[in-house]
């Protein structure tokens, strides 16, 4: 798969250690451009938390704009009076157009300058959301939808690459938990921002709002250097061989290899890497997960609001609430834990206990009554499935070799966002078929449980691929 190696993805040769072969420091190229730095191997960040941080708030941005329609959906279901079916096919469509643009988007991440890309689709985000205020028919506003979706999934393999190559592995749970905690806390802001705004003002206000913080985030993501790519992986091995011999880095003389851009095809990359058992099996988890996940977080207001008779404000701030301290709590349990080694496919299985806790909170979430009992297994929901999160995303970037990562994530963002599209079409659909919420969204737990049972059968392949990506 490999192929000519262009100047931009020549990754940390010729790495020269200190002169003291006892000290925790060498000297070497971190960016795409600058000279060499002092970088501390013993630092669990040697390039600290400020990319992963920016990430976490493009991450951020991206699920708030999306989910704002889903906190002022009963306004704007008022205004232009469409069915549950056509309120759930605006987020599937959406999600369909970015699937369509992601592994060209990968393809992109592994080519062209990351950090750039992602400033550009931040700005675009922006504009869509102010076009999607200014809709004046439900075709024009369907169709600004579709196009916002388009766009927002496209920042995840550029971003994704960029963490794995700042963060090695020993922090990496920590990174992508960071970038994480930004996209699922996303999902109740977007939730209770759209639902308070609606309430407050308008249903445009929300959309024209939204565009101010993602043009301060795109500047913020401007910030970020370009880092070679292989970095964190490098980083790896130069701490492995210091373990091994008692010296800093690598051997005098030793080099360590080039990381070549691949000259296969598309699909030739994509089918070569979904031949990775373990991340086959990531990518099908978090694909039918994405599923419960977005028909949960996309219809909990109008299922509160119908269900337990709360007006939109109230249904949506309630919602957002409690998904949002499930989130925080759920990174910070995860990301920690994952960090920490504890035997063969420890990531996995983390992760698949995470989902398992998760699929039993909404089984009770969705089907007992009771405001009080709903909203604290909705919270014990969003603890299980946003542990499992960092943990299965650090994993994938684990078992991909660094020359392809930008593909690899776009490949798991591709079905993962396919996976997430019928979710919300799912329940408006049975909603309608069965008139009655609560009954379109029991159709949310047979994936969540699938994802933990697939997930399980892989947690042997791990350390196999693991090992393969790293040599």
């Amino acid at each position: 798969m490999a192929g000519p190696t262009s100047a931009r993805n020549t990754v940390l040769t010729d790495i020269q250690p200190e002169t003291n072969p006892t000290a925790s420091t060498v000297s070497l190229q971190v960016h795409a451009r600058g000279g060499r730095e002092r970088v501390d191997l013993a630092e669990d960040a040697p390039f600290g938390w400020w990319p992963a941080i920016v990430i976490g708030l493009v991450a951020f941005i991206d699920r708030v704009e999306i989910n704002l329609i889903a906190g002022a959906l009963p306004a704007i279901q008022d205004h232009f009076g469409f069915s549950d079916t056509m309120a759930g096919a605006i987020p599937t469509a959406a999600s369909i157009a970015a699937a369509a643009l992601l592994l060209p988007a990968g393809r992109l991440a592994d080519r062209a300058p990351r950090v750039a890309t992602v400033v550009v689709v931040v700005l675009t985000w922006s504009l869509f959301s102010v076009l999607s205020g200014l809709a004046t028919t439900f075709v024009m506003f369907f169709l600004v939808r579709i196009a916002i979706g388009a766009a927002g999934q496209l920042y995840n393999p550029p971003a994704s690459s960029l963490l794995a190559d700042y963060y090695p592995n020993t922090s990496r749970g920590k990174a992508f938990g960071i970038e994480r905690a930004g996209y699922y806390m996303g999902l109740p802001a977007g939730v209770i921002i759209g639902g308070a705004v609606a309430e407050a003002l308008d249903w445009r206000a929300v959309f024209f709002i939204a565009a101010v913080p993602g043009v301060v985030i795109a500047l913020l993501m401007a910030t970020v250097k370009e880092p070679l790519r292989g970095l964190g992986d490098a980083i790896d091995r130069m701490r492995a061989a210091r373990e091994e011999t008692g010296a800093v880095g690598a051997p005098d003389g030793a080099q360590v290899p080039e990381h070549p851009t691949s000259s296969a095809g598309l699909l030739t990359d994509a089918k070569a890497l979904l031949r990775i058992g373990t991340l086959k099996g990531v990518i099908l988890t978090q694909a039918i997960l994405a599923l419960g996940v977005a028909g949960l977080f996309y219809w909990l207001p109008t299922f509160l609001e119908r269900v337990e008779g709360l007006d939109v404000d109230a249904a949506s701030g309630l919602a957002g609430g409690v998904g949002g301290t499930g989130i925080v709590v759920g990174i910070i349990i995860g990301s920690r834990l994952g960090d920490h080694d504890r035997g063969t496919g420890w990531r996995i299985r983390l992760s698949a206990a995470c989902l398992l806790i998760g699929a039993i909170g909404l089984t009770v979430a969705v089907t007992v009554p009771g405001l009080g009992l709903r909203l604290a297994m909705i919270t014990l929901a969003c603890v299980g499935f946003a542990g499992a999160m960092p943990n299965l995303t650090a994993a994938a970037a684990n078992v991909v070799p660094s020359s392809t990562r930008g593909m690899g994530f776009a490949l798991l963002q591709f079905l993962t966002t396919l996976g997430g599209a019928f979710g919300p079409l799912l329940v408006g659909a049975m909603s309608d078929a069965f008139g009655d919420i609560g009954t379109g969204m029991l159709f949310l737990l047979p994936p969540v449980f699938l994802a933990v049972i697939i997930l399980w059968a892989v947690r042997g392949s791990y350390e196999r691929d693991a090992s393969a990506a790293s040599a």
